[in-house]
């Protein structure tokens, strides 16, 4: 953390708080709630933050929109896009109420044999809430939210079989399409994590881009099965939000990838790298 601080203040320092064009910054939570979880932001945070884009004058889009947006070579200025990983309950009860004042929208990428209950997120002992079928149909027809997948199960997709891959890239597509009755276009990388033939993967099911957790702005050359993505986190306050909204953040942080490979294993070095081989 004091790392990332410093970073924030060296970015306000050199900047004195103007954020960097050139790119489309796509900015990604998983949980809004008070819940002592690395993983949630606190409602109140997410508010000042919402306040922070409202009075800074940006469009704020879904991912959809945001790869439209990327796709007709045009990229406005103070455009932001929002998403929330794994589809938890407190998104909705939190954020969506504050997206809605604001007429903001985002993306929930859904994880569909969690939705139901097949399976469970194994990084917690006791899961928080997560959304229904029947909630995310209603929601995903009302303007604010829309849902895009997150596999079947939410695995490291790099240590499966590329059989078992697909399925689970492909047949969560499928699940969601069904449920929703709509084409299901973007897929969002359990944990970030890909390569070359998670990417091929994506493109064989149907897809038409994939987000990642790699840092930075995209542009209209930015490979759609490769979006870069910067996390919003518990730990953020508004001058590290205003960093990673302003290009503070668009490099990753040192030390970030061996941290990756520790915590998901020596395959992790295939992720983007591979995408050039």
């Amino acid at each position: 953390m004091v790392l990332g601080r410093t970073r924030s203040l060296v970015w306000l320092a050199r900047t004195r708080g103007c954020p960097a064009g050139g790119g489309l910054r796509i900015l990604f939570y998983h949980r809004v709630s008070d819940d002592h979880d690395e993983l949630a932001v606190k409602p109140n945070f997410f508010r000042r933050q919402m306040e922070q884009l409202a009075s800074d004058g940006y469009r704020v889009v879904d991912i959809p929109d945001a790869v439209r947006i990327l796709e007709s070579g045009s990229l406005p200025p103070r455009t932001v896009a929002l998403s929330f990983d794994d589809g938890y309950r407190d998104v909705v009860e939190h954020a969506l109420p504050i997206l809605a004042d604001y007429g903001f929208r985002a993306t929930v990428f859904v994880v569909t044999a969690v939705a139901d209950g097949r399976a469970s997120f194994d990084w917690y002992s006791r899961q928080p809430p997560v959304l229904g079928w029947d909630e995310i149909a209603m929601l995903d027809s009302g303007g604010t939210l829309n849902f895009e997948a997150h596999s079947l199960t939410h695995p490291n997709l790099l240590r499966l079989s590329e059989e078992a891959a697909r399925r689970e890239i492909a047949e969560s597509r499928t699940e969601l399409q069904e449920r929703l009755g709509r084409a299901i276009t973007v897929f969002s990388y359990p944990s970030g994590l890909f390569s070359a033939r998670e990417r091929r993967l994506t493109i064989e099911a149907g897809f038409t881009a994939a987000v990642s957790c790699e840092v930075g702005a995209n542009v209209a050359t930015t490979d759609r099965f490769a979006l870069r993505r910067i996390q919003i986190d518990h730990r953020d306050r508004m001058i590290d939000f205003r960093a990673k909204l302003g290009g503070g953040y668009d490099s990753p942080l040192p030390l970030r990838n061996a941290y990756r490979r520790l915590r998901y294993g020596v395959s992790e070095a295939r992720r983007s790298s591979d995408l050039d081989s």
